[in-house]
């Protein structure tokens, strides 16, 4: 018997393992209880791309594109998850083409699968009724097979008192409610627990009272250390739980660390929950955040690198925070003789302590291949609207420190914000087109509005004629639709972004970020060096 199985349920890029569930298998082990940790996303996607299994996916007259994806299937898999991918841009974008096309070949009409996420036309994964229909067994997805064949009866064979899902992202929704009700008819006596990042966002709605997901016995807002410590002792009778204690070493034990979609092993890892900055005025995670911000003693994050390395081999290490720290930047580079041989990157701001040349020449020395970088626009009025606390002229010095040192740079950019202009949205492209050879990849997106964004209370400060929820059959919806009082609203900003994308020197910026697997993997490629 098992205490407790935590659950990762498809469908999102199957590039590192799941940080969250390490933490809570972490956690739970260090409190005496068996715990089994279940990549079912992992599984799914090896499954899917057996090229037995999309054979018969593809039928006996397949047309080209499928017959060559069919005949690479096994090598394609083994260059993806092989250093030779890194020796090669093209040979490896071919490769996760042709496993792109592979999981094409699955589902429904109006099912669609990639290596970065899953869709339903028919159904939405914020309408209660939807994820009813899936729970009750009314409708199934792909996974329906391998989750009867294989991730049933293994679930069962652990006969755990307490089953858990994670759920982050909104492609996780309809196949974890399916598997969800899967278990639920298969192990009846099993106490049925949901939390994560998604169902965190949904905690005002579902705290209301007039929704409810009657599928489980548990919903976990926020940190999960601490409920499922409670859950798995026996102890609570409550519907909704929180918690406040949070864990930062994780535990990869039980997870197949070498089967990932990774040219080499990546760790997933973090010095932080939450957002120190929190001012965002379109950020989902300032307007509902699925933590309250914490962090880890700086000065000790090194240490959990080096040992976390030493148990598992591994070099390198994604950190997953919202923004790392500026403290845990200055504790890396101060380390940065211990640390050498190991690769990390992720998410900081642009602060003011990146302006120092010696501390980025110390990142890069301790490790940093890539920092992605919110910039949102390149008009200063914008971002002092939204609160962004980013100056330009300080911007452009960190891309340009950055690239000095060796570290590429990820800038994240987007338009159709609201209040902004057409002039607003000329001086963004002017600045990116001025520091292009500073930007080593780039991320061009429309704004979605989060359902609590803090700007709808200042909506007329904003120039927002109208917001609502996106679809009125869909109460669970993230995001709300809205127009403009302006002449620039979501149609012009569209326009925009299909222009920009056309500039050559934004054109070659986007051209070498890898397909599907986009951030997770671009530290691999560093762009070329610009010649002075």
């Amino acid at each position: 018997m098992t205490d407790v199985v935590l659950i990762q349920p498809p469908a999102t890029k199957a590039v590192e393992p799941p940080l969250g569930l390490a933490i809570l298998a972490g956690h739970l082990r260090a409190k005496g209880f068996t715990v089994a940790t279940l990549d079912v996303n992992l599984s799914a996607t090896l499954s899917l791309l057996a090229p037995e299994s999309a054979a018969r996916a593809a039928g006996s007259s397949p047309p080209t594109t499928v017959r060559r994806a069919l005949k690479q299937a096994t090598a394609s898999l083994a260059l993806v998850r092989s250093a030779a991918a890194l020796t090669s841009f093209p040979r490896y974008a071919t490769a996760l083409h042709h496993l792109h096309t592979l999981l094409g070949l699955y589902g429904e009409e109006g099912e669609r699968l990639t290596l970065g996420d899953y869709d339903y036309e028919e159904l939405s994964p914020f309408a209660p009724a939807a994820l009813q229909q899936l729970a009750a067994g009314e409708v199934t997805t792909l996974f329906h097979q391998l989750f009867t064949e294989k991730i049933v009866p293994e679930v069962v064979d652990r006969a755990p008192r307490l089953i858990a899902f994670s759920i982050n992202y909104r492609h996780q929704l309809l196949p974890a409610f399916a598997l969800a009700g899967m278990l639920r008819r298969a192990l009846p006596a099993a106490t049925l627990v949901v939390g994560g990042g998604m169902i965190t966002s949904w905690q005002r709605v579902l705290s209301a009272g007039a929704i409810r997901l009657p599928l489980f016995d548990h919903l976990i807002f926020g940190p999960g250390e601490e409920p499922l410590t409670r859950l798995a002792s026996g102890g609570t009778d409550d519907y909704l739980l929180s918690g406040t204690e949070i864990a930062f070493t994780p535990d990869f034990s039980d997870l197949p660390l070498a089967d990932y979609l990774s040219p080499r092993p990546v760790l997933p890892i973090a010095a932080s929950r939450g957002c120190y900055w929190g001012k965002c005025r379109f950020c989902p995670e300032a307007a509902a955040p699925t933590h309250p911000y914490s962090s880890d003693a700086a000065q000790e994050f090194p240490d959990r690198l080096l040992d976390l390395a030493a148990r598992t081999g591994v070099r390198d290490f994604h950190l997953t925070d919202n923004a790392i720290p500026v403290s845990t930047l200055k504790a890396l580079a101060a380390r940065q003789a211990d640390l050498q041989g190991l690769r990390w990157h992720g998410f900081v701001r642009f602060e003011r302590a990146l302006l120092d040349p010696a501390l980025i020449a110390g990142l890069a020395a301790s490790g940093c291949t890539l920092l992605q970088l919110g910039l949102e626009s390149g008009s200063q009025s914008v971002l002092e609207q939204m609160a962004k606390g980013t100056k330009l002229t300080e911007a452009a010095q960190i891309l340009e420190n950055l690239r000095v040192a060796g570290i590429a740079s990820y800038v994240y950019v987007m338009t159709g914000i609201p209040g902004e202009t057409a002039a607003d949205a000329a001086l963004t492209r002017s600045f990116l087109l001025e520091h292009a050879e500073k930007i080593g990849f780039l991320n061009l997106a429309l704004m979605n509005l989060p359902r609590d964004a803090a700007l709808l209370q200042q909506a007329g400060e904003y120039a927002i004629d109208r917001s609502d929820l996106l679809d009125s059959d869909a109460p669970l919806g993230l995001y709300r639709s809205f127009s403009s009082r302006t002449d620039w609203g979501r149609d012009e900003a569209r326009r925009f972004l299909a222009e920009l994308k056309r500039e050559p020197a934004i054109r070659a910026i986007l051209q070498r970020t890898p397909p599907w697997l986009t951030s997770n993997h671009a530290f691999f490629f560093p762009p070329p060096p610009r010649v002075c």
